[in-house]
C-alpha cells in the first residue's frame, strides 16, 4: 500500500520488522516541485519498540494482517504461559520473550487479555490496563495509616515490588497500573 494510504493503528512491515502505526504527521513543503512527506511513529510487534519513520508519498509499506483475540490465563508450563481463547477455548502457548515484561503482572485467574496473531501465531500479548494482586509482604497495616500520605513497599503476589499506602496489609488485594508499574486502588 502507498504510504498516503496508510492509517494510525494499522499494522505494516518495514524492513523485514513488523510495526504498527500509532501517529502519523503530514508534511506539505512550500516550495514548488517539493514533495509531500509523512513522518509515522511506529512500535515494534512484538517488543514495542519506538520507532520513527519518514517516508514521501508514493512510498510503499507492506500491510500485516494482524488479528486479536481476547484470552484468559490458564496456566504456566515451564516457562511457557498458557492463555485460552475466551471465544473459542482454543489455547495458546506464549514464550516468555512474546509476554516480555508483562509477566510480571500475570496472575491466576488473569481475564481481558488480548493476544496479537499474525498468520495463526501468538507474536504480542496485551493485558489489562489494571490488574488485582495479592499482597504477600510489606510492614504492618498502621492504625490511622488513611490519614496520612505516607507510603511502604509491599512485594505482590507476582514477585513485583510497589509503594503502597500505609494501611495496606498482608493478604490485601490491590489494583496495580500495568502501563507505570504503580499502586491504582485497593479492592
Amino acid at each position: 500500500m502507498r504510504t498516503v494510504e496508510v492509517k494510525r493503528g494499522a499494522v505494516v512491515e518495514y524492513r523485514g520488522t513488523i510495526y504498527q502505526v500509532r501517529d502519523i504527521e503530514r508534511s506539505t513543503p512550500t516550495a514548488r516541485g517539493g514533495n509531500v512527506t509523512f513522518r509515522f511513529t511506529l512500535y515494534s510487534v512484538p517488543g514495542g519498540h519506538k520507532f520513527n519513520l519518514s517516508l514521501r508519498a508514493d512510498d510503499e509499506l507492506k500491510e500485516i494482517n494482524l488479528t486479536r483475540r481476547q484470552a484468559g490465563f490458564s496456566y504456566k508450563e515451564g516457562e511457557t504461559f498458557v492463555f485460552m481463547d475466551a471465544e473459542n477455548y482454543s489455547q495458546y502457548l506464549l514464550a516468555p520473550e512474546i509476554v516480555g515484561d508483562n509477566a510480571k503482572y500475570i496472575s491466576a485467574g488473569l481475564e481481558d487479555c488480548f493476544i496479537q496473531l499474525i498468520d495463526d501465531q501468538p507474536v504480542a500479548l496485551q493485558v489489562p490496563t489494571t490488574v488485582k494482586l495479592g499482597v504477600i509482604d510489606t510492614a504492618p497495616a498502621l492504625k490511622g495509616g488513611s490519614a496520612t500520605h505516607r507510603s511502604k513497599p509491599a512485594r505482590l503476589e507476582t514477585g513485583i515490588e510497589v509503594q503502597v499506602p500505609d494501611y495496606i496489609g498482608i493478604g490485601d488485594k490491590i489494583l496495580v497500573n500495568t502501563l507505570n508499574g504503580e499502586y491504582a486502588g485497593r479492592t
